[in-house]
């Protein structure tokens, strides 16, 4: 009996381990040499938020029990914030050092439909800007884990093109109130029956649009296990930040969500992003490297591992996005799965935007009903001010450009995609080397218009691969 008492603990003892999260396993084999993640260590302390006076019952205002838990955990050092299930209706929640949200099953952490709660004032002035629901700036090991889902509410906050809903969905749309424009082909949430507006105008307002979780500069992060959803701009944005964890996460909302990207990692190092669902409006799993507001740059995205994730909707499943100044470079992408999205692989930048993009690895990734190219390399996604000219004469070339794309030293293998408009697209810009030294191999496509779209200056060396279409 002894001896099974002593199994049985030794097993849990083991499954707890596991459960702690070990993740040096997938830094097994990888192809360039990468720092493991470092994890957020957290105190062994917990409070409830119902112990500050939270009423989850999605009518009371939790912001004030939120800040009070946080204040209480931060003096003494750190520890876990529980919500159990419930609907916790709040304003803004800031995380402090060593602190863990820990949001239980059948949990609903969700943004108060006004739009108020989420402008700072400083000095009696309000901010231009709007907060996001969730933020940290600054901080060391901090979570946000559970089963439980962080609502943004976005439906308050994002603009709708008609042509992007149904009959049934508009006229819901319009029994909240709201302002027509264009004819009646755009709904913006100003002028709601029963909340204010933060703007003189719509346009105005909608420009105050907020992500849901910002972290910023922070080290050691983890969110893990949650269902993130319905942002009113983007959903996770970790910025500046070193030692990044996002395991096991849920991010959704509407497929004609304007802005709604899932997971954009801006500038970070060392981050794992593994065994998480993406179906959002915008891009799935995006890196960005830009410059700040200030014209500093922020920093290069480096060391990024990402594994055995699923995106469905979005514009693109793995993007490299649009403004990479800062650079990125030292990333593996392997064992995913993108299904329905607009774009596979999407690398896209533009003059003014771009910065050097290399050693990248990406391997094994497998698409279904992709809308456009399952890989697509683009270098005019740029700013009016840094617009290509061109007339009927002749084409603008370039012999120089302030941050022009460097798409290089890229690898891709083992891609197996069924359906594409185009397997493969990379157009550069004339006179500059935007795209060399790419390698595709060992794949297969089953592309219905076009197997390879290619310009004359762009290198991208093909090999081991299969096209196929529909017999003509």
């Amino acid at each position: 009996m002894k001896k099974v008492l002593l199994l049985c603990m030794t097993f849990m003892l083991a499954l707890t381990s596991v459960k702690a999260g070990n993740y040096d396993s997938y830094y097994q084999n990888l192809p360039v040499s990468m720092p493991k993640v470092t994890e957020a260590v957290i105190p062994d302390y917990t409070v409830n938020i119902k112990d500050f006076g939270g009423v989850g019952d999605g009518i009371t205002l939790n912001t004030e029990a939120f800040s009070k838990a946080i204040s209480a955990l931060n003096k003494k050092g750190g520890g876990h914030l529980v919500v159990p299930a419930g609907i916790w209706m709040t304003g803004l929640i800031s995380l402090k050092d060593n602190i863990d949200l820990h949001i239980e099953k059948n949990a609903i952490i969700m943004a108060s439909p006004d739009k108020n709660l989420f402008i700072k004032e400083k000095d009696g002035k309000k901010d231009t800007k709007c907060t996001p629901l969730i933020s940290a700036s600054k901080r060391k090991n901090i979570s946000i884990t559970g089963e439980g889902v962080i609502d943004g509410n976005g439906a308050y906050w994002r603009p709708v093109k008609r042509s992007k809903v149904s009959d049934a969905e508009w006229k819901e749309f319009l029994y909240m109130g709201g302002t027509q424009a264009e004819e009646g082909k755009l709904w913006f949430p100003f002028n709601l029956k029963h909340y204010d507006n933060i703007a003189a105008t719509p346009e105005a307002q909608e420009k105050m649009r907020t992500h849901l979780i910002r972290i910023t500069d922070c080290e050691n992060v983890l969110i893990k296990g949650i269902t993130i959803q319905n942002s009113p701009k983007f959903h996770l944005i970790p910025t500046r930040c070193t030692n990044v964890i996002v395991d096991g996460v849920t991010i959704r909302c509407p497929w004609n969500a304007q802005n709604g990207d899932g997971l954009d990692i801006s500038s970070c190092k060392n981050v794992l992003i593994v065994n998480n669902t993406i179906d959002v409006g915008d891009d799935g799993i995006c890196m960005k490297a830009g410059a700040g507001e200030s014209g500093l740059k922020y920093g290069p995205c480096e060391n990024i591992l990402i594994e055995n994730n699923a995106v469905f909707h979005a514009h693109g499943g793995f993007v490299i996005g649009s403004e990479f100044t800062g650079g990125i470079k030292n990333f593996v992408v392997r064992n995913n799965r993108f299904s329905g999205t607009d774009t596979g692989l999407r690398f896209k930048s533009g003059i003014g935007r771009g910065g050097k993009v290399e050693k990248l690895y990406i391997s094994d990734i497998f698409m279904t009903d992709i809308k456009d190219e399952a890989i697509v390399f683009e270098c005019t996604y740029i700013d009016k001010k840094y617009s290509v000219k061109e007339d009927k004469a002749e084409t603008v070339t370039y012999t120089d450009a302030p941050f022009a794309p460097d798409f290089g030293d890229i690898h891709i293998s083992n891609v197996v995609c069924r359906n594409a408009k185009t397997a493969i697209s990379a157009h550069g810009l004339p006179g500059l080397k935007c795209v060399h030294d790419v390698t595709i191999d060992n794949s297969t496509f089953f592309y219905t218009k076009t197997d390879k779209d290619f310009d004359n200056n762009v290198d991208v060396k093909v090999t081991n691969t299969k096209f196929v279409t529909f017999d003509k």
